[in-house]
């Protein structure tokens, strides 16, 4: 029998009544400015927490000790306050996330860091030692995993089942955050109820990755910080996570803009795009509706391209990818390209901004060309994992995003 991959635990949460007062949007996912908008008179927003350069004076290095030892003293306080709560015994807490027409549901747990190291946990993208060291020191620093990791199984009729049962009941809490999505969590904390989810989600024999690369590979290199350190508990061996059937989750586009042709006029970029692909001029724009369409803007104007001699369905998982065949086929040997992850001319919009994020970034100037694409599914990408592979950068974008400050995973326990 293989090891339980999903476990319950202790969590720190918010009093009852304080959710709305302290769910907060993921740390990456707003800028300085945003986080400080959306923080201004609200002293228990988990921001204070994920964000604390927010409370130092303007310029602050966002990577200063002083930065890590003030989101360590925001936690502190909103324990002290009361504002946050602490479950006495291991709990699972279901959480449902609703963006317009969508729902998903999932479970709240901590899954073992032995697990990641062995690829039971499985990767898709390379991390970025920067944003690991940032994500490092806020870990051990604040003492808890804030921030949890989106990941996926296989749908199971027994999970299926709890859930059902766990969510006719009435919930923990209920938000709505002003973007209008809704965050429902309902806590798990009587034993017997424990060990029946434990039970259900035992079959699970792979977690598979979704958002949160940097989260997880930080939680790995914290646990390894931590052994053999006096006075810290075996807390550290695991890592937050929430775990959502793979038939409930939404994968958007992530689409690029590209800031110059490479020296090539206009007219001989599309000769050169011709080329790869069969290209229709568009009289809207050209959202791509199926696997190796792509739609592109420049000059005005939107173009659909049919990718020519697409690979067959027993060419490697990576290798099918729309990300990788742009970038195989136009990004690199038309517009000079090597490097997405690091390349400036390069920059990536998430599809929640819609396509006329595309025709703005063009438009202002700043940018020559825009592409479309069509977004991975969760097979590709669990494809990928199984074979070991990476994506290339920014592949995929998850919505809804995970709310911040419902459970956290404290290390002390």
């Amino acid at each position: 029998m293989s090891e339980h991959l999903l476990h319950p635990f202790p969590g720190l949460r918010p009093a009852p009544g304080a959710a709305a007062d302290v769910a907060a949007p993921p740390y990456d996912v707003v800028s300085f400015d945003e986080a400080a908008a959306m923080a201004d008179g609200r002293p228990w927003s988990f921001l204070h927490v994920s964000r604390p350069e927010i409370d130092l004076p303007p310029g602050t290095d966002s990577h200063a000790d002083e930065v890590y030892a003030k989101g360590a003293s925001n936690l502190a306080a909103m324990i002290e306050a009361g504002v946050l709560i602490r479950d006495e015994a291991p709990s699972y807490y279901v959480y449902r996330i609703i963006m317009g027409d969508h729902s998903q549901t999932g479970l709240v747990a901590a899954t073992p860091v032995d697990a990641y190291l062995k690829n039971i946990v499985r990767k898709h993208e390379f991390t970025r030692p920067d944003k690991e060291d940032d994500r490092v020191r806020q870990i051990d620093e604040v003492d808890a995993q804030t921030g949890p990791v989106l990941v996926v199984h296989q749908p199971q009729p027994a999970i299926s089942a709890i859930l059902k049962e766990v969510t006719a009941k009435d919930p923990t809490y209920d938000v709505t955050q002003p973007d209008g999505v809704r965050h429902i969590v309902w806590a798990v904390t009587v034993p017997a109820d424990v060990q029946r989810v434990a039970d259900a989600y035992a079959p699970v024999d792979v977690l598979y990755i979704a958002d949160g690369h940097h989260r997880s590979a930080a939680a790995a290199r914290v646990a390894a910080l931590r052994e053999g350190r006096d006075g810290v508990t075996d807390a550290h061996e695991r890592f937050l996570i929430v775990a959502f059937p793979t038939d409930e989750l939404h994968i958007l586009d992530y689409n690029r803009v590209i800031k110059d042709l490479n020296g090539l006029s206009e007219e001989a970029f599309l000769a050169r795009v011709n080329e790869a692909f069969d290209v229709t001029p568009a009289s809207a724009p050209a959202r791509p509706a199926r696997q190796h369409e792509f739609g592109m803007y420049i000059g005005g104007a939107w173009y659909a391209l049919l990718i020519k001699s697409a690979p067959g369905s027993d060419a490697p998982p990576l290798d099918r990818l729309d990300v990788k065949l742009l970038s195989d086929r136009l990004l690199e040997p038309v517009l000079g390209i090597a490097d997405p992850r690091t390349d400036p001319r390069i920059d990536f919009v998430g599809g929640i901004r819609g396509l006329e994020a595309l025709e703005a970034r063009v438009d202002s100037g700043d940018w020559a060309v825009a592409f479309a694409l069509y977004a991975t599914s969760i097979g590709d990408l669990m494809a990928v994992a199984d074979a070991n592979e990476v994506m290339p950068p920014k592949s995929t974008w998850f919505e809804p995003k995970l709310a911040d400050g419902l459970v956290s995973y404290p290390l002390d326990v």
